[in-house]
């Protein structure tokens, strides 16, 4: 894959894809956007596109997004068996073809153990500690299955599924699409044998969640809801299937919102809702947050998404104080809210919560995309009324350029 450019502005890439095939006029015209757009970033006059803006114009330049943001990467290591490649090479091994199991099995006490800590770790924002665990976790629980006796095998899969999905889950954050939807797809294939059908359909949303970061909008509706119909509670049922079905009437909510389908995304955030006020309180069930603070949460991303600024920070201020979200869930929802600020012209206000976001996640944020267009939205209003020097050092810290 192409060099992602991490020292560039987006502007800098779009012009490097752009090269000498494609003028700015005929870019502008694939991607549906002005060609004013187009000269000032890449002019570095313009820094703060939407996120449908840039999905446009990097199915134009028909290449991946992740191209454009230029996500964070883990730290290089010296070790061969730890960092992105490494983990590509645990999810293609090919030890079906030497007739040979590289890694080491372990207890299902122990491959348990590492699955949580994976998720923990992911959940936390710590990819670079990820990076490093993952390869050695993916080819003990990979041997782990192989050992099991017909007794433990369903568990194996279990386990094996869940972290397939946390690497999935991690590599897209590391801007690493393709390696990532090869891991949702063999969590999928894994899921099939483990006998546990709403892990299957959690699974199947992350699918869709994958599918909506890459811009392919529709299809992440149609899978998120699709599945979320096989599982639809009927009666009294578990609560684990009542937060698996609302994460996802979320997600096909999410999607829809991106895809400028807003009378959808807000009819399935409302089913979402409902859902979640039968629960009555916050939940985790298979490494997916569902409740009432997630439905807050998501409700705030589709007003910004589909640019009801004033609508999102509304919402926003239902969310209590002892939220019960994950750390980069919390993260999350604090980018969308200093965007939607930013938007509206409060600068200071969207500084100020960035700074919070960076103080909670310092991790978490280096990978993060909405982030830096926020400070990239700041710097270039930097004549607002905002601490200059707070935000060029936060510009530095995230790599946004500021001249």
């Amino acid at each position: 894959m192409t060099s992602p450019m991490p020292d560039a502005s987006i502007g800098d890439r779009i012009r490097r894809f752009r090269g000498k095939s494609m003028t700015q006029q005929q870019l502008a015209t694939a991607a549906g956007c002005s060609v004013d757009l187009i000269r000032k970033m890449e002019q570095n006059r313009f820094h703060s596109p939407s996120i449908g803006t840039l999905h446009k114009i990097a199915k134009a330049l028909d290449i991946d997004t992740s191209l454009l943001l230029a996500k964070g990467h883990p730290l290089p290591s010296a070790k061969p068996d730890e960092g992105v490649v490494a983990i590509r090479h645990a999810l293609t091994s090919v030890d079906d073809l030497l007739g040979d199991v590289t890694g080491e099995a372990v207890s299902p006490d122990e491959a348990q153990r590492i699955v949580d800590h994976a998720w923990g770790l992911y959940w936390g924002g710590r990819y670079n500690t990820l990076a490093t665990v993952l390869p050695t976790a993916i080819s003990q629980v990979r041997a782990t299955v192989h050992a099991a006796s017909p007794a433990e095998r369903v568990h194996a899969n279990e386990l094996m599924t869940r972290l397939y999905w946390a690497t999935g889950c991690t590599l897209v954050h590391m801007g690493q699409p393709d390696a990532a939807f090869l891991a949702i797809r063999m969590a999928l294939t894994a899921s099939e044998k483990a006998d546990d059908e709403l892990l299957h359909a959690t699974v199947r949303g992350s699918v869709a969640w994958q599918l909506l970061v890459q811009g392919r909008y529709d299809e992440a509706v149609r899978i998120a809801t699709s599945t979320a119909e096989r599982i639809e509670p009927r009666g009294d049922v578990a609560p684990e299937q009542l937060s698996a079905f609302g994460s996802l009437l979320i997600t096909g909510a999410t999607a829809a919102g991106r895809a400028r389908k807003v009378g959808e995304a807000n009819s399935l955030m409302q089913s979402a809702g409902e859902v979640a006020n039968r629960i009555g309180y916050n939940r985790n069930d298979y490494e997916t947050a569902f409740g009432p603070s997630q439905v807050i949460m998501q409700t705030v991303d589709v007003h910004v998404v589909t640019e009801n600024y004033t609508s999102a920070l509304d919402a926003a201020t239902l969310m209590p104080r002892e939220n019960g979200l994950p750390l980069a869930s919390a993260a999350r929802h604090l980018a969308d809210r200093a965007y939607a600020h930013a938007r509206l012209g409060n600068d200071q206000q969207a500084l100020d919560t960035l700074l919070v976001m960076e103080r909670q996640a310092p991790d978490w944020v280096q990978y993060q995309t909405l982030p830096r267009l926020v400070v990239g939205e700041l710097v270039e209003n930097h004549q607002r009324r905002v601490s200059s020097s707070k935000l060029f050092g936060l510009a530095k810290r995230l790599g946004v350029q500021t001249t």
